[in-house]
């Protein structure tokens, strides 16, 4: 539970940086992070792509979480 927690805020803290945000908090990052972890999760699977290991799903939930980031921004 600990690791899907450092792999979250790591995640929403890279996307909220590569989308050209300041960073929004560790929660904020946390958030984009897990919901991005299973957006990224559910789109490597459609495409079959297989992440492996911490850095793998570090990658998946950071682009994941861009893509969250995108949407919720074009949105409001």
């Amino acid at each position: 539970m600990v690791y899907g927690i450092i792999i979250g805020i790591l995640a929403g803290f890279i996307a909220s940086r590569l989308t050209g945000g300041d960073g929004k908090g560790c929660i904020i990052n946390l958030l984009l992070g897990m919901v991005g972890g299973v957006v990224g999760g559910w789109l490597f699977g459609v495409l079959n792509i297989t992440a492996v290991g911490w850095t793998g799903e570090l990658i998946t939930a950071t682009v994941g979480a861009v893509l969250v980031i995108w949407i919720c921004n074009r949105l409001f």
